[in-house]
């Protein structure tokens, strides 16, 4: 049997260690694929915390792993995404650790304007799903924006255009936030420059804007693509100042045109909604003058006329006062009778309330009676009183020392003070009082007597002394007498026959 392995032809095929093998493998392949450029599909993406990107490049026959480095993410102007058709720049390698192939891609884009059309229609239908393109989200336009912020390149002729345009229609004051319009910078810039804008504070040492515009000249679709971009998108979505965006001409259309609440054919046309046209306005407050004016004169016309009309309407001023005036002339006539019934009566009232000797006297006897005894019962009841006030003054005098005695004397003395001063305001306050109610009562009286009816134009006949108030009396009356308000005149007795 030994013989027999001894004999066996000897095997010449090197050995390799596992590691060896792969290693062999791994430099040949990058050393026959060191770049190359493949198109497929994006299959798979995932984006770890690592900030790489692990992806698949697929067609419909074979797959291919790849990986991006997070150094190359950051430069990349395309991020790849599921089902979006791309070409690949990098080099082939292996991975030893599980025996597979992938491509180290140092750039990718999408392959020609099918892809970028593909996804730039799955972008949209994404964000019109969240419902960033609604109609009912979008904000109107400010009348007349005291400050417009302008978002794109200052080196361009957009940037003259608009202000140029601001400038003939209505100048207003302008923040110009300078972006990279185009490239791999364009989409972060833009949306930092407008959510830059929304941090600044209203009315501050660099003033908020009133309304944002986002614009650029025409171009390709790729030159167009930074306004393509979700974060620029997103970043005008939450814009909480309106914004026009004016990106391209216009039959360019961009993710920003639909998200925007306004979007302009062209940077000029941007610059023309921003702002009306300020002899416009002019003329415009000019019209709405001259219709106040004709108006207010038309509302005083009408009302002069209704005034007119009413006027007519009204009763003369004759037809008011005639009743009043008959009615007065009614009691006028009335009024002597009257003064002369209502003095007699008083005169009456007096004279029943005048007091006759023997009343007086009986009166005056019954309160010297009483008076008598009063003053009889006064001489014991003070001579008690004194008495019941001197045990008083003893009993309080032994408890007291002399100078608490002196200030409950003082202090008795000021309520003493107090009290007459008081009674005697009172007692001045009531005669003021019944002086007043006195001097009405007797202005009263002098306006109910005869003597103010006589200042009126009136006269009391008097014959033989007595009044008389008819002709007959007179006529039988040896002599009559006329008074007037100022003196009494005798009636002599030829002068009489006349008279009467």
């Amino acid at each position: 049997m030994n013989d027999l392995f001894d004999d066996a032809p000897a095997d010449n095929t090197p050995e390799f260690t596992v590691t060896e093998l792969s290693g062999a493998v791994k430099k040949a392949i990058e050393g026959g694929f060191s770049h190359v450029r493949v198109r497929g599909e994006v299959g798979r993406v995932s984006r770890p915390a690592s900030g790489h990107i692990y992806l698949d490049l697929k067609d419909d026959r074979a797959v291919l792993a790849g990986v991006i480095w997070k150094g190359r993410v950051q430069g990349l102007a395309h991020r790849p995404e599921e089902g979006m058709e791309v070409v690949a720049t990098g080099k082939l390698t292996t991975f030893p650790g599980q025996s597979k192939y992938q491509i180290i891609i140092e750039d990718i884009a999408p392959a020609g304007v099918g892809a970028l059309m593909a996804m730039l229609e799955k972008r949209k239908a994404l964000l019109q799903g969240e419902g960033l393109f609604a109609s009912e989200r979008k904000r109107p336009l400010p009348y007349l924006p005291d400050v417009i912020g302008v978002i794109t390149s200052p080196s361009g002729a957009v940037i003259r255009d608009i202000l140029h345009r601001l400038r003939d229609r209505f100048p207003r004051k302008v923040l110009v936030w300078p972006v990279a319009v185009q490239g791999q910078k364009c989409a972060p810039e833009v949306a930092a420059a407008i959510a830059g804008f929304n941090r600044l504070t209203p009315g501050g040492a660099l003033p908020r804007p009133d309304l944002l515009i986002v614009a650029r000249g025409g171009g390709s679709l790729e030159d167009l693509w930074g306004f393509n971009e979700e974060i620029v998108a997103r970043a005008a979505a939450a814009s909480d100042i309106p914004l026009i965006s004016a990106v391209g001409h216009e039959t360019d259309t961009t993710l920003i045109d639909f998200v925007s609440d306004k979007r302009a054919p062209t940077p000029t046309a941007a610059a023309e909604l921003a702002v009306p046209v300020r002899m416009e306005l002019f003329a415009w407050v000019d019209q709405q003058g001259a219709r106040l004016s004709r108006a207010l004169t038309t509302g005083v016309q009408q009302r002069q006329q209704r005034l007119r009309d009413l006027g007519r309407a009204l009763p003369q001023v004759e037809t008011l006062v005639d009743g009043p005036r008959q009615r007065l002339d009614y009691l006028g006539e009335r009024l002597p009778a009257a003064l002369t019934g209502a003095a007699a009566k008083k005169r009456l009232q007096l004279s029943e309330a005048a007091l006759r000797p023997g009343i007086l006297a009986r009166r005056v006897g019954e309160d010297r009676r009483r008076l008598e005894a009063l003053s009889g019962r006064l001489g014991p009841a003070l001579k008690r009183r004194s008495r019941d006030w001197t045990v008083s003054l003893e009993q309080a005098g032994r408890g007291l020392r002399p100078e608490l005695l002196q200030d409950r004397i003082d202090r008795q003395a000021e309520r003493l003070d107090v009290f007459l001063r008081r009674l005697s305001e009172r007692a001045a306050r009531q005669q003021a009082e019944r002086i007043a109610r006195l001097d009405a009562l007797d202005r009263l009286r002098e306006t109910l007597g005869y003597v103010e009816t006589l200042k009126r134009g009136y006269a009391v006949v008097r014959g033989d002394g007595a009044v008389v108030t008819g002709k007959a009396a007179a006529s039988k009356a040896a002599t009559l007498e006329i008074e007037f308000s100022d003196g009494r005149l005798p009636v002599l007795a030829d002068r009489q026959a006349k008279l009467l």
